[in-house]
């Protein structure tokens, strides 16, 4: 038997998470001194401890580690710990996106936007549209636009997308996502649709989206100071995207925000 200092020790947790860990029922001592009150443990111990040590490594909670260790099956508890690594690599990209646009925000002196006011025409299109809510904007978007590449087979434009302010101002709102074609087919949930005209003031994202908030702050304070802003969804233009490049340096998105033009410009 080994004192919970040896424990300690050999096994690289301190004393006090050895004991916070007994008292939550996940690393039970192998006996414990009813007299005095010390625990034991035994050398059989020493690669659970060290299983939960990696575990707390990675913010696995508590709970996790112990469905993971209480399994008998060895599929059960990769699955878990995966489970887990998926969310650190979603918190990840979040944190980056986040840097990203501090990034840019905490510029000293930003670089002028490049606008351009633009009259769009009435166009027919292929399209997928429904309501969507926020966080499930990705994931919807990459399903619909697969559905429009599989049916459009002669695109005469760029992908695009049109966004309802209510998308961003209440978490759920109209998304439409098309492919410009002579002829849009209907085939699932892909149809026609005639977008409207519509006067847009335009500036173009460059790179991933993870900071395209701040090109989207950084337009509408152009509008504000230069345009008069009309209800209306926001159109993205998608320019170059993964589908055209693996590299996220060379990605363009145009944002088209609606407006109305008091004087040509």
């Amino acid at each position: 038997m080994l004192a919970i200092g040896e424990f300690s020790r050999l096994t690289h947790l301190s004393v006090r998470t050895l004991r916070r860990y007994h008292d939550a029922g996940l690393l039970e001592p192998a006996t414990v001194d009813p007299a005095s009150g010390y625990r034991y443990y035994s050398a059989e111990q020493i690669p659970t401890a060290q299983v939960i040590h990696r575990l707390r490594e990675l913010d696995v909670p508590l709970p996790d580690v112990q469905r993971i260790l209480r399994s008998p099956d060895p599929r059960t508890r990769a699955g878990l710990v995966a489970d887990h690594l998926r969310r650190l690599e979603s918190e990840l990209d979040r944190t980056r996106g986040a840097v990203a646009s501090l990034r840019r925000l905490l510029r000293p002196e930003p670089a002028p936007l490049d606008v351009e006011l633009r009259a769009v025409p009435a166009t027919t299109v292929a399209a997928v549209e429904d309501d969507v809510a926020h966080e499930e904007v990705l994931g919807w978007y990459a399903g619909a636009m697969a559905e429009l590449d599989a049916v459009v087979r002669e695109p005469t434009g760029p992908p695009g997308g049109l966004y309802d302010n209510a998308l961003f101002e209440e978490g759920r709102g109209r998304l439409l996502v098309y492919r410009p074609t002579a002829e849009p087919p209907r085939s699932g949930r892909v149809h026609p649709v005639t977008l409207p005209s519509v006067e847009l003031a335009v500036t173009t994202h460059a790179g991933e989206h993870d900071d395209i908030d701040v090109t989207y702050g950084e337009l509408g304070t152009w509008v504000v100071g230069n345009a008069l802003a009309v209800a209306g969804p926001v159109r993205e233009t998608y320019l170059v995207g993964p589908r055209d490049t693996p590299d996220p340096a060379a990605w363009r998105t145009e944002i088209g925000w609606p407006v109305f033009r008091m004087a040509p410009r």
